[in-house]
């Protein structure tokens, strides 16, 4: 039944038709849990908070099924303004970003040129990029972003490896001299390029960190698991790592808790914060990887008093209570 739920989810993630009608509520039904904010001053002053807190940030400025070349460039000059708020601010924060959102699905040559004029940018101000990757047909598009890019500006860029990849491994050695987000994965791929199991996804993740922990310039921990967190503490100890070396990174709005405790602890901690209108993909999914969650979000889903659409925005902000739990 899990599976199921995690599938349907994963479908409703990639409808157009239900992201465009989900941004007519807004962030009213309480998906502000886990968003923050709709604008640019909003998501600044979160970061200001998690910064009084030892956290840092990565902000993503949320876009979906972007197709068009006036959405990806009005996405681009967006994130420029991101940049440009995190360096007037004064905030520790770094960004993120998709792809897909500067126009990869439109036009390799054109998202470069979006990429590498944020990058230039980010280069003037010292500010991280982080390019997220997203399905497995963006993979390697962004794996040569990433080069181009860290061939102009050396050190400013960083990604993501995803553990449910068959070829997870050869990615991480291939880039371990980048710094490196090690995740387990959150888009529905097809057995012949990932692994579908949640036990071999798990042990594929732990290896992945120990080998990046040991071997890559600097590993994001990005997990709300306690027992893997549990186990990459007790692992650094042991391997003499130091705490310049990695850090654990989670979602806004997730284990909040854990995630000011491990700050207090010592070790680096960055949030991950999302912000915008399209928060629509990034809830289905965040949905989909939380199974323990799907029953209770699926009777406020298809229930008497409301339609579908509601339900979905219900949804995410019962996943933002639970989540905290």
């Amino acid at each position: 039944m899990a599976e199921l739920l995690k599938n349907f989810f994963l479908t409703l993630s990639n409808n157009r038709t239900l992201n465009a009608g989900a941004q007519k509520f807004g962030l009213k039904l309480g998906a502000q849990s886990v968003v923050a904010g709709t604008n640019i001053d909003e998501a600044i002053e979160t970061i200001r908070h998690l910064n009084e807190q030892g956290i840092e940030a990565t902000i993503d400025n949320l876009g979906e099924f972007v197709h068009d070349r006036a959405e990806a460039t009005a996405a681009k000059e967006q994130i420029l303004a991101v940049v440009e708020a995190i360096h007037a601010s004064g905030v520790q924060s770094h960004i993120s970003i998709k792809p897909s959102q500067v126009g990869l699905d439109i036009d390799y040559d054109f998202c470069l040129e979006n990429v590498l004029e944020i990058a230039e940018k980010a280069y003037e101000y010292g500010i991280f990029i982080n390019l997220d990757q997203e399905n497995y047909s963006r993979l390697h598009p962004t794996f040569s972003i990433l080069e181009a890019v860290h061939a102009k500006y050396p050190g400013i860029v960083g990604t993501v490896i995803q553990a449910y990849f068959h070829e997870a491994m050869d990615n991480l050695e291939k880039y371990s001299d980048y710094r490196l987000r090690i995740v387990k994965g959150a888009y529905k791929e097809p057995a012949d390029v990932a692994y579908t199991d949640k036990a071999d996804i798990d042990a594929n993740y732990v290896k992945l960190l120990e080998y990046s922990l040991l071997h890559a310039k600097y590993t994001s921990v990005a997990t709300h698991d306690h027992t893997i967190i549990a186990h990459i503490k007790k692992f650094v100890k042991e391997h003499d790592i130091s705490n310049d070396k990695f850090e654990f990174q989670m979602l806004y709005g997730f284990r909040s808790d854990m995630q000011k405790e491990l700050a207090k602890e010592g070790y680096h901690f960055t949030t991950y914060v999302p912000f915008g209108e399209d928060w629509y993909g990034y809830f289905m999914r965040r949905l989909a990887e939380r199974p323990q969650n799907l029953a209770l979000v699926t009777k406020q889903v298809f229930n008497k008093k409301t339609n579908t659409l509601l339900g979905l925005a219900a949804g995410a902000f019962l996943i933002g209570r639970l989540s905290k739990r």
